[in-house]
């Protein structure tokens, strides 16, 4: 692996951070966080605090991807609501520094949970952490954008019609192999998409159990991490994405991609995806989501395009992870459960 990836010119870093970070100090290490697949992260600690710095890969990306600018943005226009995010501290857009783009945000001493079945977890704690995960989903979706001062944080109306376009160029970016499976979702989307109701909210667009810090001693989430597919879109893209990702088999050689799939749900204490959504709909004033097939299958279709994407940094060598094989070989898999799903449906 790269040793732009993997490591930070501390020198050069720490005098930046020293002026642009009050009451910063000297800058003693940087460590690279295992587990990001997009982003690079470091713990950065200094002889006063820690901070976490999270950067733009460097060398040549995918159009529009690894916006770290954009994570500052919307965590930073979040502080004061009532969706959890670290303090933010700076962002350089200085490529000179260490490279690429970073920012720099407050490390919050909590866990981050990788097993969506939270084995380690006592069963009424699971109960409560899926209920803080989904209550703060519609915080989010309910968020006055233009109060926030993210009312030009994306582009209004047609979502969906616009997303199929933008990750569809993405996947064709980042092809590496012909998948059948997703040459047939990406010719089925399109004519099952449903009417655009004028829906708009701000979106996380990777919201997922790791993608959360949870306090150490009670099942509060600290903070929700991981901005950079947010934007201004659909709430239902995001209730769907989750679910997806939950019914991805519980596999451990699967790392933080496994999901809930083929367990017991009511055993763990863990809501089925009918109770996750109609709780959803709940704290959300909705009588249901309807169309539900088309959420759920381009939500199978974008993950595919996204760890196509890994697969493609992976054999162009600017992957972030080592697990990045692992996680580029499950586009196959991904798109085809959406197929699976679909017939399930009778939809194909």
């Amino acid at each position: 692996m790269s040793q732009a990836i993997d490591q930070l010119p501390e020198d050069r870093l720490g005098a930046y951070l020293a002026a642009h970070v009050a009451d910063f100090g000297k800058l003693q290490r940087a460590e690279k966080f295992e587990g990001g697949q997009s982003n690079p992260t470091f713990l950065l600690t200094t002889d006063r605090a820690r901070y976490v710095l999270r950067r733009k890969p460097p060398g040549n990306v995918l159009p529009s991807a690894h916006a770290v600018d954009r994570e500052y943005r919307v965590m930073k226009a979040l502080a004061d609501t009532p969706v959890p995010v670290p303090r933010m501290r700076v962002l350089c857009e200085d490529d000179s520094v260490i490279g690429s783009m970073f920012f720099v945000m407050d490390y919050l001493d909590g866990t981050v949970y990788w097993d969506a079945p939270l084995a380690a977890i006592a069963k009424a704690d699971r109960t409560l952490m899926y209920d803080r995960m989904n209550a703060i989903l519609a915080h989010l979706h309910q968020v006055d954008v233009a109060a926030v001062g993210l009312a030009d944080f994306g582009k209004p109306g047609n979502y969906f019609e616009r997303q199929l376009g933008r990750w569809t160029k993405q996947y064709r970016a980042a092809e590496t192999e012909t998948i059948p499976a997703m040459e047939q979702l990406m010719a089925w989307l399109p004519g099952r998409m449903p009417a655009d109701d004028g829906r708009v909210a701000l979106i996380h667009g990777d919201y997922r159990l790791d993608n959360m810090i949870f306090a150490k001693d009670r099942p509060e989430v600290l903070a929700v991490l991981d901005w950079e597919l947010s934007t201004l879109g659909h709430p239902f893209s995001d209730i769907a994405y989750q679910c997806m990702q939950l019914r991805i088999p519980a596999d451990p050689n699967l790392g933080n991609l496994g999901g809930l799939g083929g367990l017991d749900r009511h055993a763990l204490g863990i809501p089925t995806e009918a109770e996750y959504v109609a709780r959803y709909c709940a704290h959300m004033g909705l009588a249901e989501i309807p169309d539900w097939s088309f959420y759920l299958a381009f939500s199978f279709f974008r993950f595919a395009a996204i760890l196509q994407g890994i697969m493609k940094r992976y054999q162009d060598g600017t992957a972030s992870s080592t697990q990045a094989l692992t996680y580029g070989q499950m586009t196959r898999p991904m798109a085809e459960m959406a197929i699976e799903f679909l017939r399930e449906q009778g939809e194909l």
